[in-house]
């Protein structure tokens, strides 16, 4: 059984097809990238993973629990904040909480998350139980920010940095939550040339760390480096799926020849 299962995923807004029966799996630990052109569903498709957006059918399941059904009810708030927990989202325009810390932006949604844990708690018991969970969250976000090479600017504030420094203190705030499946929608689109590389060199060690991702990315070197399978999507479905080396060496559509031979000009 693979870690993530996405099987007949389809999304429509009202005539027009963004997804069509997009299915695929992938191993604990994989890098999945996405490529292809702006409009072929690679957005949507994240969204559909992470609720953000309901598909019209289809299922994702994560270690074989089966988190998105279609065809199901629709779940309550509070099913719906369980299943977000599975994924993580870095998107591409950070969206940090400017009025915040980059410290205050990493612990803000693990102290939310415990303030509803603590109601289930007798009332005595919640003073020692929420100073001794927010030793452990500032600690996790502590340490998280050496994973991303930010521990110096962990009192500044987001319009006090640079735009990749932005983006890793987005991608240690992801991970804050402990995501099964950590998404990525063109992490570097927002960021100059110069900045590009810092963001894809966190991302680079976060695979040897047993993270499992999904990256909609721009970057073919990137993906043709690092992805252990490569989508390329087209019209809203998977034209090609593969190892990078069989995509990017051998691709067997026109689209993905087409695709290629642009993204190879614009280097």
């Amino acid at each position: 059984m693979a870690f993530l299962e996405v099987n007949g995923v389809s999304k429509s807004y009202g005539q027009t097809a963004v997804l069509r029966d997009i299915s695929f799996s992938i191993e604990k630990g994989d890098v999945l990238a996405i490529i292809g052109s702006s409009g072929s569903g690679k957005t949507t498709l994240l969204r559909c993973l992470n609720s953000l957006v309901t598909p019209d059918s289809g299922t994702v399941a994560v270690n074989g629990e089966v988190l998105i059904d279609a065809a199901a009810p629709a779940p309550s708030d509070a099913e719906l904040r369980r299943r977000r927990l599975h994924f993580g989202l870095v998107f591409q325009q950070f969206n940090l909480f400017p009025q915040y810390t980059v410290m205050q932006n990493l612990t803000l949604a693990p102290t939310l998350a415990l303030k509803e844990e603590l109601r289930a708690l007798p009332r005595a018991e919640r003073h020692a139980e929420r100073d001794r969970r927010m030793g452990e969250i500032n600690a996790r976000a502590e340490a998280l920010l050496r994973r991303v090479g930010l521990e110096n600017r962990r009192d500044a504030y987001p319009c006090e940095l640079s735009g990749g420094q932005q983006q890793r203190v987005a991608i240690a705030r992801a991970l804050g939550m402990d995501p099964d499946v950590l998404c990525f929608d063109e992490p570097t689109s927002a960021l100059d040339p110069e900045l590009t590389g810092e963001v894809l060199r966190v991302i680079r060690g976060l695979k040897g760390a047993d993270s499992t991702m999904v990256v909609v990315t721009h970057e073919m070197e990137f993906a043709r480096s690092v992805a252990d399978v490569v989508i390329f999507m087209a019209d809203g479905v998977i034209a090609e799926m593969g190892a990078p080396e069989e995509l990017f060496g051998n691709p067997q559509t026109p689209q993905l020849k087409h695709f290629l031979s642009r993204a190879e000009e614009t280097v």
